[in-house]
C-alpha cells in the first residue's frame, strides 16, 4: 500500500505543480511565466518527487510509464492496475484543489480549458487530430527510452531524476503549442473532468496515445540495449 499511496501523492503533486502553473501562473498580468515556466513546472514535478518518492515506488506518476516500465521488463503486470488507478485519483484530486484555488478568483472560466488536452479548435496552435496522435506518441516514446536508460543499472547512479525531469521539460517545450502536452493519461484525466463537454469527449487520444508511445520507448529500449545486457 505504500507504493501506491506514494503513486498518488506523487501524481497529485505532478498534476497540481503542472497544471497548476499553466491556469494560475502561465499568462499572470503581463509577468506570467508562460510556456518556458510550465515546460520547467512539469519538469520539476518529476525531478522533486522522484528523489522524494522513487525509493518506494519507482515514482512512476503516469500509467503510460507504468505500462511501458512493464513492456521493458521492469516492473511486474500484477501491479499495473492499482498502480493506475492511484494515479488517476491522485491526479482527479490535484485537478480538484486546482479547480477550488481557480474558481476563487472573480472571473474565472472553465471554457478557457484548465490546462485540458486538446486536437483541432481545442489545441492550443490549432493542430489537427493526425498531428496531436503523432506528437503523443513519439513524445511519450523518447520519454521511456530515456527513463530505462536512465535507470539502467549501467547509467551512472543518482542522476536519474534529473535526466527525467529535464526530458519532461524539453518534451512540454517541444510539444504545448500542439496538445498542451498530455504523454501521461491520469494528467490528462484529471483536469478533463472538470471541464466535461469537449475536454472529456477529446480524452481518450490522450490514453490510446501516451500508452502506445511508452510501449514502442520501451521496446526500442530493449532493442538498442540487449546486445550490452
Amino acid at each position: 500500500m505504500n507504493k501506491y499511496a506514494a503513486e498518488l501523492i506523487g501524481t497529485f503533486w505532478l498534476v497540481l505543480g503542472g497544471c497548476g502553473s499553466a491556469v494560475l501562473a502561465a499568462a499572470f498580468p503581463e509577468l506570467g511565466i508562460g510556456l518556458l515556466g510550465v515546460a520547467l513546472a512539469f519538469g520539476l514535478t518529476v525531478l522533486t518527487m522522484a528523489f522524494a518518492i522513487g525509493h518506494i515506488s519507482g515514482c512512476h506518476l503516469n500509467p503510460a510509464v507504468s505500462i511501458g516500465l512493464w513492456a521493458g521488463g521492469r516492473f511486474p503486470a500484477s501491479q499495473l492496475l492499482p498502480y493506475i488507478i492511484a494515479q488517476v485519483l491522485g491526479a482527479i484530486a490535484a485537478g480538484g484543489v486546482l479547480y477550488l484555488i481557480a474558481t476563487g478568483k472573480t472571473g474565472f472560466d472553465l471554457s478557457a480549458g484548465f490546462a485540458s488536452n486538446g486536437y483541432g479548435a481545442h489545441s492550443p496552435g490549432g493542430y489537427s487530430l493526425q498531428a496531436a496522435l503523432v506528437s503523443e506518441v513519439v513524445m511519450t516514446a523518447m520519454f521511456l527510452l530515456i527513463i530505462l536508460g536512465a535507470t539502467d543499472k549501467r547509467a551512472p547512479a543518482g542522476f536519474a531524476p534529473i535526466a527525467i525531469g529535464l526530458a519532461l521539460t524539453l518534451i512540454h517545450l517541444i510539444s504545448i503549442p500542439v496538445t498542451n502536452t498530455s504523454v501521461n493519461p491520469a494528467r490528462s484525466t484529471g483536469v478533463a473532468l472538470f471541464v466535461g463537454d469537449w475536454a472529456t469527449a477529446q480524452l481518450w487520444l490522450f490514453w490510446v496515445a501516451p500508452i502506445a508511445g511508452g510501449i514502442i520507448g520501451a521496446l526500442l529500449y530493449r532493442l538498442i540495449s540487449k546486445d550490452e545486457a
